[in-house]
C-alpha cells in the first residue's frame, strides 16, 4: 500500500495518529505501533489496512525527525529502577533513567529529561535528567511545567538583553524627527487595574464630517517598530515568541521589560513615540476618512475600566469629580462608540455574550477564587475604537496592494454548516442559515433565541460551527466581525503580526515597500496549503465580483508572508494551550480541597461519552461520565447535541441544570470527574405514550447488565492503574475507602479527552 509522511500525535489511551500535511485523513496507529515512536515524531509510514468506515491504519517505517526539546515529567523510583513518567500523557510510555543520570534529583521531583536511546517495539526509551525543576507543590511549578511542555520560549538571548539594555530610558530629540507632535492632545489610556504596559491611547472630540456631525477619533499605538528593527536580536526573539503568553500572576512577554513596560508603555506625563490612526466617524458610525502618521504623544491620564464605567454611569459621582477635566472627552468617546456600535449592528457582525472568568490567586500561587470578568461600557468603547483602527490599517494596506498579514476568520466549513443547519431544523425554530451564510444570519439566530431556555445550547452550536481565526497573507475577510479586510494593528508590544503591520504602514507612508525577510530556517513553510487557500479565496472573490487575491508562487514574496502567518498562528495556539493547561492545573488543585462536596451546575457540552458540567459560582468544568447517568443506555444524538435515555426518555442538552458531587480529581491528567446526585425536574422530558409502549424492557435489562459487566472490567483495570496514580478519589459508593494520594503521576482518567 501507499507510503505517507506526517507527524505522530499520541493519545492518552495509548494509541495515536499520523497527521498528514497534505490534509488527507489521519492514519491510526495501534498501541503496539506507538511503542516505537514518540508524540510529535515526524515519520514515514505505510497504510496497511482500512477499517469498516474506510479509515486508514498505518505502520511506521522510518522516523524522519525527532524533536530535541526536553520531556518534562515526575521522577519515580520503583522496584530499584529510576524512571520518568512524562507530564504529557500523549508520550504514552515512561522513560528509564540510569542510576548515574538522575543529576541529584529525588523521587517525586519534576525534572526535564533528554533521550539518550529511542524507544523500540521491545524496549522503553532511556534518558538522562538535564534540569531539576523542583517539587510538584512549589509555587509556580505549574507554569514552569507548561512553558517547557509546550516549548514556550521564556529566556531572552544574551544578545537581545544586551541590545535592550543599551536602549535609552527616555525619548530623545533625534527620535522625534519627522514626527507630528501631539503632546498637546489629551490622549488617555484605559486598561485593567492590573495592567503594567499601556500600548494604546485614545482621544475623541466632536467634529463636522461632510455636511453632518460626527467625531474625530484618534487612536495612538506605541511605536515598537522604532526600537525593534528587522534582522536584529530583539526582532529574532520577538519573532520566535510571536506573542506574549499570559498566566495567572505571570506574563512571559514577547519583548524585554525595558521596552514593554518602559519605552513603549504609554505612561502618563512622559513623551512616547506612537503610530497614530486619526479618523473621522459619522453619526451613523461609518469611517468617513482616516490617516496614519508617526507621532510623539504624552498621555494625559491613566484610567481603569472600572473608573471609566463609573464616570459614564454617573457624571456627578466621586470618580467624575476627581477627573473633571477629562469627563467631556470620555462622554464624546462614548458617543462615538455608540455610533460605531450602530454600524456594527447594521453590518451584521456577530456579537455573542459569553462569560469569561478570571483566576485570583493567593500569595502561594493557589486559587483564592474564580470570578467572572464583567464587560462594561468602558471595555466596549475601547474595543470598538481598536476595531476601527484595525479596519483602517487593513484598508490602507489593501488599497496600496501591498502584502501583509491579515487576520482572517472564515465562515463555517461545509461539514460544520450542514451540521448546524440540521441542528436548527431539528429545533423547529423556523430560522436557519443558507449554503453561503453571512454573519448577519448567525446574529439573527442569536438575537431571536437569546431569551429561550436553551439559548446557551444554540449559541454554543453557532460558535462551534465557525472556524478559528488565523494570520495569513491571503485576505479572505473576517466573518465574525463582518469585515472584508481586517488586520491587527493595535498591540505590537504583545503580538508580532501587529509589529509587521506597523512596518508595512511606515513603508507605505514613506513611499517604500517593506520586504519581509525569509525565515524558512525558523519555521516550516506550508506552500501547498497556502497555495490551496489562496486559490480558494481567489475563486470565491471572483465568484462574488470582488477583487481577487494574488496567486501564491512558491519561493515568492507572498509565500514568505504565508510562512510568517503560519508561524504566528501556531504560536498563538501554543500560547492558548499553555495558558489553558495552567488554568486547568490550578482548578484541579483547587477542587481537590472540595472532594465530596455537592454543587448545582449547568451542562456546558454533551458528548458520546458523557456531560461536561460547569459548577455554579466556581466556574469549574468537569465530566459526568456516561456510566454515572444511571442504569440505562444513553444514546448520543449528534444533530440535536443531546444524550437521551432509551428507557426513560430523560435527556441532557447544553444548558440543562444538574446537581453533582465532586468525585475524582486527576491533577496529572488535568481532569475533574463529577458524580450525578440528582436531576432537576426540568431535565426529565418523558417520551410519548407510543414510545413508551414500544420500549422493550427485556432489551433494556440486557443493556444494563452489559453496562454493569463493563463497569466491573473498568474498575479492575483502574484498580491496577491507581497503584501509581496521582489522582485523588472519593470513597466508593459501597462505603469502602478508595482514597489514595501517592507520589506517582500515572493517573487513570475516565472516558475520552474532550479535546
Amino acid at each position: 500500500m501507499a507510503e505517507v509522511e506526517g507527524t505522530v500525535f499520541g493519545h492518552r489511551d495509548g494509541h495515536g495518529f499520523i497527521v498528514r500535511e497534505s490534509g488527507l485523513p489521519d492514519l491510526y496507529l495501534s498501541p503496539q505501533e506507538m511503542r516505537a515512536v514518540l508524540h510529535h515524531d515526524k515519520v514515514k509510514a505505510r497504510i496497511v489496512r482500512y477499517d469498516k468506515k474506510g479509515r486508514p491504519e498505518g505502520r511506521v517505517l522510518e522516523i524522519i525527525e525527532r524533536k530535541k526539546a526536553p520531556i518534562i515529567g515526575r521522577l519515580l523510583h520503583e522496584s530499584g529502577i529510576w524512571l520518568v513518567a512524562p507530564e504529557d500523557k500523549r508520550y504514552g510510555q515512561d522513560i528509564i533513567v540510569p542510576r548515574n543520570a538522575v543529576a541529584g534529583a529525588t523521587a517525586g521531583q519534576v525534572v526535564a529529561i533528554e533521550l539518550t536511546e529511542p524507544p523500540s517495539l521491545h524496549s522503553q526509551p532511556l534518558g538522562r535528567v538535564t534540569e531539576v525543576l523542583g517539587e510538584i507543590d512549589d509555587p509556580g511549578m505549574e507554569i514552569e511545567i507548561a512553558v517547557r511542555k509546550y516549548e514556550v520560549p521564556h529566556v531572552f538571548s544574551e544578545a537581545t538583553l544586551a541590545q535592550a539594555a543599551a536602549l535609552p530610558d527616555t525619548v530623545g530629540a533625534a527620535d522625534k524627527k519627522g514626527r507630528i507632535d501631539l503632546t498637546d492632545v489629551p490622549l488617555v489610556t484605559i486598561d485593567g487595574e492590573d495592567a503594567r504596559d499601556f500600548d494604546d491611547a485614545v482621544y475623541c472630540e466632536p467634529a463636522k464630517v461632510g455636511r453632518g456631525k460626527g467625531w474625530r477619533l484618534v487612536v495612538a499605538i506605541a511605536d515598537v517598530s522604532h526600537y525593534v528593527k528587522p534582522g536584529e536580536p530583539l526582532d529574532a526573539d520577538a519573532y520566535e515568541r510571536a506573542t506574549s503568553v499570559y498566566f495567572p500572576r505571570r506574563v512571559i512577554p514577547m519583548l524585554p521589560e525595558k521596552i514593554s513596560n518602559g519605552l513603549c508603555s504609554l505612561n502618563p506625563d512622559v513623551d512616547r513615540l506612537a503610530m497614530v490612526c486619526d479618523m473621522l466617524v459619522t453619526s451613523d458610525g461609518e469611517i468617513h476618512a482616516y490617516q496614519f502618521f508617526p507621532s510623539v504623544i504624552r498621555s494625559a491620564a491613566r484610567f481603569t475600566y472600572t473608573e471609566v464605567a463609573a464616570i459614564l454611569a454617573n457624571t456627578r459621582g466621586p470618580e467624575a469629580a476627581r477627573r473633571e477635566a477629562r469627563v467631556p472627552q470620555l462622554l464624546d468617546l462614548h458617543d462615538a462608540y455608540r455610533a460605531l456600535l450602530k454600524a456594527r449592528v447594521k453590518r451584521g457582525a456577530i456579537d455573542f455574550e459569553t462569560t469569561e472568568t478570571q483566576i485570583l490567586c493567593d500569595e502561594n500561587g493557589r486559587i483564592d477564587k474564580i470570578v467572572p470578568r464583567t464587560r462594561t461600557e468602558a471595555h466596549r468603547l475601547i474595543e470598538e475604537s481598536m476595531l476601527a483602527a484595525n479596519v483602517c490599517s487593513a484598508d490602507f494596506i489593501a488599497r496600496a496592494k501591498h502584502p501583509a498579514l491579515y487576520r482572517v476568520h472564515e465562515g463555517p466549513t461545509p461539514e460544520k454548516r450542514t451540521l448546524l443547519q440540521n441542528y436548527l431544523k431539528a429545533l423547529g425554530l423556523g430560522l436557519s442559515i443558507g449554503d453561503d451564510p453571512a454573519p448577519a444570519e448567525f446574529q439573527a439566530v442569536a438575537q431571536a433565541t437569546k431569551d429561550r431556555p436553551d439559548a446557551a445550547q444554540i449559541h454554543s452550536m453557532l460558535l462551534r460551527s465557525m472556524q478559528q481565526a488565523i494570520y495569513t497573507g491571503t485576505n479572505s475577510g473576517h466573518f465574525g466581525l463582518a469585515y472584508e479586510a481586517y488586520t491587527h494593528f493595535t498591540s505590537p508590544i504583545r503580538r508580532y503580526p501587529d509589529l509587521l503591520v506597523h512596518r508595512v504602514i511606515k513603508a507605505l507612508i514613506g513611499g517604500k515597500r517593506y520586504m519581509l525577510a525569509s525565515r524558512a530556517g525558523n519555521t516550516r513553510p506550508v506552500p501547498a496549503k497556502a497555495a490551496k487557500a489562496a486559490k480558494a479565496a481567489r475563486d470565491a472573490k471572483e465568484a462574488k465580483g470582488l477583487p481577487a487575491a494574488p496567486v501564491l508562487v512558491p519561493g515568492g514574496e507572498l509565500e514568505s508572508w504565508e510562512v510568517a502567518g503560519a508561524h504566528c498562528s501556531a504560536n498563538e495556539r501554543r500560547a492558548d494551550e499553555a495558558s489553558r493547561d495552567v488554568e486547568a492545573w490550578l482548578k484541579c488543585r483547587y477542587m481537590r480541597e472540595h472532594l465530596g462536596e455537592e454543587y448545582g451546575g449547568t451542562v456546558s457540552a454533551v458528548t458520546s461519552f458523557g456531560l461536561f458540567v460547569t459548577l455554579d459560582g466556581l466556574y469549574v468544568e468537569g465530566l459526568v461520565h456516561i456510566t454515572e447517568l444511571g442504569g440505562e443506555y444513553f444514546r448520543f444524538d449528534e444533530v440535536k447535541q443531546e444524550l437521551r435515555g432509551e428507557r426513560s426518555g430523560m435527556r441532557y442538552v447544553i444548558g440543562s441544570r444538574v446537581r453533582v458531587q465532586v468525585s475524582r480529581v486527576d491533577l496529572d491528567g488535568r481532569k475533574i470527574d463529577f458524580r450525578m446526585v440528582r436531576e432537576g425536574e426540568e431535565l426529565v422530558l418523558p417520551r410519548t405514550k407510543r414510545d413508551k409502549a414500544n420500549a422493550n424492557d427485556a432489551a433494556t435489562s440486557e443493556i444494563v447488565a452489559l453496562k454493569q459487566a463493563d463497569r466491573a472490567v473498568k474498575a479492575a483495570t483502574k484498580a491496577k492503574a491507581r497503584a501509581r496514580s496521582g489522582a485523588t478519589l472519593l470513597p466508593s459508593r459501597a462505603g469502602k475507602p478508595a482514597t489514595r494520594k501517592s507520589g506517582g503521576t500515572r493517573g487513570a482518567p475516565r472516558g475520552a479527552s474532550r479535546r
